[in-house]
């Protein structure tokens, strides 16, 4: 224990400052480690929309930085102005140059679904934020990658707004599981991911 009474005025006071160093340092080491990757998050601005069709997939360059992170949570807007359940999968891919490449790093389905819900003091709402947990699922990435979700269903005469942003790196789709990957380049769908850094 440390009697402050004996020591010297500017010891107390070194020691104090010291203590405040650590405590400030502590605890900005705490904050930092959760952030968030992707595009800013939007409500109602659809620039874009994509049919549901089974094996279609929806996603968003990101860049997860140079060391390893885990993926807590994936957030889209959405409108859905049906009244259908529409489910889904995440998939996570590497990217290339200009186009995701490899198998999806996703060991284990990761599945979600796009439900209309009803405003508590109103209607059925259009526009709706749609999350997925992906902590349960332990997935560790870093560099650029490539988040989509993968339609599970095929919907005839249905299709699904993101909300989107402008110049912002755009959006990367597949019409279904036999076609290549395309990119929008102007439209950015608002995908992002909760992530936490890794030692």
């Amino acid at each position: 224990m440390i009697n402050y009474y004996c020591l010297p005025l500017s010891k107390t006071f070194r020691l104090l400052f010291t203590c405040l160093i650590c405590f400030t340092a502590f605890s900005g080491l705490a904050q930092d480690k959760t952030k968030t990757i992707g595009h800013k998050s939007r409500s109602g601005t659809t620039n874009n929309s994509f049919g549901v069709v089974q094996g279609a997939q929806v996603g968003i360059r990101m860049n997860a930085g140079h060391r390893p992170v885990e993926l807590l949570k994936l957030s889209f807007h959405v409108d859905n102005l049906g009244k259908d359940t529409i489910p889904f999968k995440v998939n996570v891919y590497a990217m290339g140059d200009k186009l995701p490449q490899g198998d999806n790093l996703v060991k284990q389905e990761i599945k979600g679904s796009i439900i209309r819900e009803k405003d508590p003091s109103g209607p059925l709402m259009n526009n709706q934020l749609i999350s997925v947990d992906l902590s349960p699922y332990k997935v560790d990435v870093k560099g650029d990658i490539l988040i989509s979700i993968e339609f599970l269903n095929t919907i005839p005469n249905k299709s699904l707004g993101f909300s989107c942003g402008l110049l912002n790196g755009g959006t990367y789709y597949k019409k279904n599981s036999d076609t290549e990957w395309k990119k929008i380049p102007v439209v950015g769908a608002d995908f992002n991911v909760l992530v936490k850094k890794l030692k």
